[in-house]
């Protein structure tokens, strides 16, 4: 099965059950600061799970592209992918696990014609907080799914988030054969030849900070199920990298090496994760740099003309990425501008390389180990893997300090963790008091900026936590202290004048018509909400906001800088 046939019978399935189409969101969340990057197709309908009113109704579905960075050390075996695109559906306080289960399994069984000899589920186990989940056995059981097919699982494994405050629920899995044999009649999860192909996430309970656990106000329902593994199984190929979706950059790598995939499958496939990852965070506005997310793209591509190196080729990003663009030409993505950014990036980087070649034969000269710290210099500033600086090491007989270097990387990944904290926890995201004031105030910075600065203004991101506001926007140089300060009593002004914030549900196409700004606007869907400040702000938002501008305080802006070309970035607080 094709891509494009299995996304089209996903949706027309859920369509056929009352579920309306969401826009595909961007890969840079933009009400959620606890990650980096769109993980799940849940996250940018975190305000809906949460109790807002969704603009097209409490069903929904849509494919949405996916990054996950916890995902990148993994990249090289058959399954793992850095991008990749997720099925999804959603009841928002509408259907619960019964409708659930049964849309499930009736699209795997009847859809996509997986015979229940090929397949198997689990549930939650239950422990001393929340007992086992013999409502969802119950339904399977109904559908015909054997005692000895169901796997009793605990929170790590079938509840979602296992840890963190908020809502939260047991999880039921749906698990696929893929074995050569006939299926074993008792289902072990344990057994690598069972594949999850889906994920039905029952958000009955909220917990609180104390970890108590209660009955959640508004129940709802997130499944997910993964595109590629999907297209993999039902191929009946155990390898993602061999379907359809990778053949044309795959055979192209192998034309540019010279070599066979199947002689090299690692590097091959960390070369075709990567690249296809980065095309799909350039498309989404973000360039290679030094901090979040252009580090993450930056190490990408990097890693990929590492791989290269070692096949032998350079000078190839930008060859491989053009062949990722027919397979996903219905996102229409921005090909001169990715081009553009991988070949620049590649050329840096050969060039650094070049540096950190000259260092390492000084660091190696008349020596018989490289230090644990010199190792990780040259990872951490000149991009040399740690197998690089092994393999060179290798070649001079001399030997490296492999404990020391990871020591170091360690200390260094626990300083970006406490940096960054907060970005990576699990569970949906932080809409306390002071993260909604700093929401609402990002909506008068928007407008205050255009109207100092000059109508051409866009947004390019947001990140807002409960400590502060960053705000991404296009301009070609620094603001003066004269217009940080108008854009500083603009936005204080109308906080002052305690102007109620009014929202309504319109049609795109009025909401365009009023003059309403948006951001990533491909992702909206046929209705939107728009949120009013007076006459002063009209603007596509999802939420969440204070009732009035006196809720908000006072606005300062901290730091500006530039986060690329023709980008800058601007922190801000409340006092």
């Amino acid at each position: 099965m094709k891509r494009e046939e299995l996304i089209a019978k996903y949706i027309a399935f859920f369509e056929k059950h009352g579920h309306k189409r969401i826009k595909n969101a961007s890969l840079i969340p933009e009400n959620d600061p606890t990650v980096l990057f769109t993980t799940a197709g849940m996250h940018p309908l975190v305000p809906y799970l949460l109790g807002e009113p969704h603009p097209q109704g409490k069903r929904l579905v849509n494919v949405q592209r996916c990054i996950r960075t916890g995902d990148i050390d993994s990249v090289g075996d058959e399954t793992h992918h850095t991008f990749f695109e997720m099925l999804g559906n959603w009841s928002l306080g509408d259907y619960f696990n019964e409708e659930a289960i049964k849309l499930t399994f009736a699209f795997h069984h009847k859809e996509l014609k997986i015979p229940l000899s090929h397949y198997a589920v689990t549930v939650f186990a239950g422990d001393a907080h929340a007992s086992r989940d013999e409502s969802s056995v119950k339904v399977w059981k109904s559908l015909g799914i054997s005692e000895e097919r169901i796997a009793y699982l605990g929170k790590d494994d079938n509840w979602w988030p296992a840890d963190a405050p908020g809502l939260c629920g047991p999880d039921t899995e749906q698990f696929y054969w893929k074995g050569k044999s006939h299926p074993p009649k008792v289902f072990d999860p344990k057994d690598k030849n069972w594949v999850e192909i889906g994920n039905d996430v029952l958000m009955g309970f909220f917990k609180d900070t104390q970890g108590n656990i209660r009955e959640a106000k508004q129940k709802n329902v997130d499944f997910g199920g993964g595109v590629e593994r999907t297209i993999t199984i039902l191929s009946g190929l155990e390898d993602n990298y061999l379907t359809h979706i990778w053949a044309s950059a795959r055979e192209k790598l192998e034309d540019v090496t010279d070599k066979e995939y199947g002689q090299h499958k690692k590097e091959f496939r960390i070369i075709l994760d990567h690249i296809r990852a980065s095309v799909f965070i350039i498309a989404d506005g973000i360039i290679p740099s030094n901090t979040e997310h252009g580090y993450v793209l930056r190490r990408l591509i990097r890693r990929a003309i590492h791989y290269g190196k070692q096949l032998g080729i350079q000078n190839f990003v930008g060859d491989i990425a053009k062949e990722f663009f027919e397979v996903y030409k219905d996102y229409n993505l921005p090909i001169e501008k990715i081009i553009e950014e991988l070949d620049k990036e590649e050329e840096k980087f050969l060039k650094t390389l070049e540096k950190g070649e000259q260092l390492f034969e000084k660091l190696a000269s008349n020596k018989q180990s490289i230090s644990g710290k010199d190792a990780f210099l040259l990872f951490q500033s000149y991009g040399f893997p740690l197998e690089m600086t092994l393999e060179k090491a290798s070649e001079k007989g001399i030997t490296v300090d492999k404990e020391g270097f990871h020591a170091s990387l360690q200390t260094h990944q626990e300083l970006s963790r406490t940096a960054t904290a907060g970005k990576f926890k699990s569970g949906l995201a932080d809409h306390s008091e002071a993260t909604t004031r700093l929401h609402t105030a990002c909506h008068l910075m928007l407008e205050a900026l255009t109207r100092v600065l000059g109508k051409e203004i866009e947004q390019r991101g947001s990140n807002i936590t409960s400590e502060r506001l960053r705000f991404d926007f296009t301009f070609d140089r620094k603001l003066s202290e004269e217009e940080v300060k108008k854009v500083e009593d603009l936005v204080n002004t109308v906080i002052k004048k305690s102007i109620p914030i009014d929202f309504k549900e319109v049609p795109l196409d009025e909401a365009r018509k009023s003059g309403a700004k948006g951001i990533f606007e491909s992702k909206y869907g046929e209705r939107v909400k728009v949120y009013k400040i007076g006459d002063f702000s009209n603007e596509i938002c999802s939420g969440p906001h204070v009732n009035n501008t006196s809720e908000i305080g006072s606005f300062k802006i901290v730091k500006q800088e530039s986060v690329g070309s023709g980008t800058r970035r601007i922190k801000a607080i409340i006092e």
